[in-house]
């Protein structure tokens, strides 16, 4: 390994010395959960947010996890444990925009821990006046906490929405007993 020189350590932008916070490290394929139990040996918060399948074949059904987003583990760590990371083996090199190692933030990794079904709180809305356009947040299931705009109504019970949380906009269907309105005018079209 290559000394550092302090122009490089400079460009380690994002890292705090105060505060933990998360970046995404690039793994060998299919060596997410191994870097994930091999950092956390080491005292490292890392996550891999991991999805449930199950395949159904004519004589048995399997059931198996797989990362969401192969070849990724991100972990929170202080500019102390940059290196202890990097060490870790099969931890190939920190994701960056150019030079910069570029924090990723909170509320992304609670998203993803959304998408693939973790601390799920179910409670229900009573509303069912709903009107297209409106702004909503869903309140339960897998995209609980995300926002969007109503587009269609699907059915009696359900609704097309946009969701921009995450930097992309997708449309989902949802039951309108997941939706609650958005009155805080944080949504903007």
């Amino acid at each position: 390994m290559k000394d550092k020189t302090p122009k490089q350590i400079q460009n380690i932008n994002q890292l705090s010395s105060m505060e933990k916070r998360w970046f995404a490290v690039y793994t060998k394929y299919k060596c997410e959960k191994y870097v994930a139990d091999s950092l956390a040996k080491k005292q490292i918060e890392a996550y891999v947010p991991i999805l449930t399948k199950t395949k159904r074949y004519s004589r048995k059904i399997k059931h198996y996890s797989v990362p969401l987003i192969n070849c990724y583990v991100f972990v929170c760590i202080k500019k102390e444990d940059y290196l202890k990371t990097l060490e870790t083996e099969y931890v190939m090199k920190f994701l960056k925009n150019g030079q910069d190692l570029l924090a990723i933030p909170e509320i992304e990794i609670e998203t993803l821990k959304r998408v693939v079904g973790e601390d799920i709180e179910v409670k229900e809305s009573t509303r069912s006046d709903w009107f297209m356009g409106e702004e909503v947040e869903v309140i339960a299931g897998q995209l609980a906490g995300m926002r969007g705009r109503i587009v269609s109504k699907e059915g009696k019970r359900s609704f097309v929405i946009d969701l921009e949380t995450i930097g992309y906009q997708l449309r989902i269907k949802v039951d309108f007993n997941l939706l609650k309105p958005v009155t805080d005018g944080l949504l903007i079209a």
